[in-house]
């Protein structure tokens, strides 16, 4: 889970300052020191956690702060506003040609995840109602052409491609077939190399040169940490980036590459690959992955994938159960198999304020824990899927016999059920208070 181990160390830095009714320079320097060694930790640029502790400082010991009746409130507030800042402040969404074809051209180098990028950045557009094409220029590397292929099979969208030859032509002629069969967007996927040469910057130059595009799309594997920004800083050095897409992003335990990129390099992370399907493209919003980092969750992330994966009529249905205390263990089975599509659960837990991911570790959404999962739940009467509450050791005995499994398991289940109903449970009141702004830290 992406910014676990970072998470941990800075809620446990800030949590001492929240602890004091008072705080003195002492207290906040102190703290500071520790989220100086947990940005450290996670592979964060030294020079920008060095700036970023030092503006935190000097806003936090200020007169108005020291005195105010919840410091380690205040500073915290401090801390993620300063955060986002760090990561962009806002949104930077993708820029638009003034009459389309708006064209973008993704670069990277080799294994860094470009072309099935291209596919998810096409997935994503045609879902806000546009006509992508992708175009196949990557000529050099092994079936690369044939991988795009796939993909845009998968996904509906034409693929562009003449087989191996001039890719600057390839590039050219595609925005010339855009423009004739008016399509909105053009998604060149160029060809990559082990390491940044010279040959492959030149024949990206001519390309850039030759369709001028609106957007230069740079797809960094963030699990490389610090060698994501030195690429990304090479890359706009030679080429002129618009901005980042950071790809693993959930594979990441630290993140130093999305705390640093924009900060070294001055672009900002336009989008964020999270999972291995092709809908796992989002955009990136700095204050959503502050909130994440100081354990504050992401509500408006995890409404907006259950928006786009639960069908409305059901999702309803589900909230007044919730509210009218009706949630059965029927509803729960039925919410795995939804849930399973909106991404990794210990990545949607996250997303939940102030809950620790690995309270559901015991569940895994994988085909086999669903099946068992399911026959656990089939083992059981109507009443006790109805009142789980009634299910003591003896049941527990006979549930576990009839599904197959042992009586750890279903201990495991009831437990998740449990967990699971709570934080549904919450969700609205979490929803509304964070779209008021009255959502209170949970430490």
């Amino acid at each position: 889970m992406a910014f676990e181990g970072l998470t941990e160390k800075m809620q446990s830095a800030l949590k001492k300052l929240t602890s004091k009714g008072k705080l003195t320079e002492k207290d906040v320097k102190d703290a500071m020191r520790d989220v100086r060694l947990a940005l450290l930790e996670a592979d964060v640029n030294f020079l920008v956690v060095k700036d970023f502790t030092k503006r935190v400082t000097e806003r936090a010991v200020g007169q108005d702060i020291m005195e105010s009746l919840t410091p380690g409130q205040q500073v915290i507030k401090i801390v993620n506003e300063e955060l986002t800042e760090l990561m962009g402040g806002t949104q930077s969404k993708l820029t638009i040609a003034p009459k389309p074809p708006t064209i973008i051209m993704m670069v990277g180098l080799q294994g860094s995840g470009k072309t099935t990028t291209s596919g998810k950045l096409a997935l994503h557009l045609k879902k806000q109602g546009k006509n992508p094409l992708l175009v196949a220029c990557d000529i050099y590397r092994p079936a690369a052409i044939e991988q795009l292929k796939i993909v845009g099979n998968k996904i509906d969208v034409p693929v562009f491609e003449r087989g191996q030859r001039d890719p600057i032509m390839i590039a050219h002629e595609a925005v010339l077939e855009a423009v004739d069969r008016q399509f909105d967007y053009v998604i060149i996927d160029t060809a990559g190399r082990l390491h940044i040469d010279e040959e492959m910057m030149d024949e990206l130059l001519n390309i850039k040169e030759k369709v001028n595009p609106h957007e230069i799309l740079l797809v960094v594997d963030a699990m490389t940490g610090q060698d994501a920004v030195n690429v990304s800083q090479s890359f706009d050095e030679k080429l002129g980036i618009g901005g980042v897409v950071l790809t693993k992003l959930d594979g990441d335990t630290r993140g130093g590459a999305a705390l640093s990129v924009k900060a070294v390099t001055g672009k900002p992370i336009k989008f964020v690959g999270v999972g291995e399907k092709l809908e796992g493209l989002e955009p990136f919003h700095p204050e959503r992955m502050a909130s994440r980092i100081l354990g504050m969750g992401d509500v408006l992330t995890l409404i907006e994938r259950a928006q786009e994966t639960i069908d409305e009529k059901k999702a309803a249905e589900l909230e007044k159960k919730i509210r009218t205390q009706q949630f059965t263990l029927d509803d729960f089975l039925e919410q795995l198999q939804q849930v399973r599509g909106m991404g990794p659960l210990d990545d949607i837990m996250a997303m939940f304020p102030g809950v620790n991911a690995k309270k559901l570790s015991g569940l895994n959404l994988d085909e086999k824990q669903l099946l068992h999962t399911e026959a656990i739940i089939q083992s059981m009467t109507i009443e006790e899927r109805t009142n789980p509450t009634i299910i003591n050791a003896s049941r527990r005995k006979r549930i576990a016999k009839g599904s197959g499994t042992n009586i750890q398991d279903v201990n495991r289940l009831l437990k998740s059920y449990g967990d699971f109903r709570r934080m549904m449970k919450q969700l609205p009141n979490i929803e509304k208070a964070v779209k008021k702004g009255k959502f209170k830290l949970p430490f």
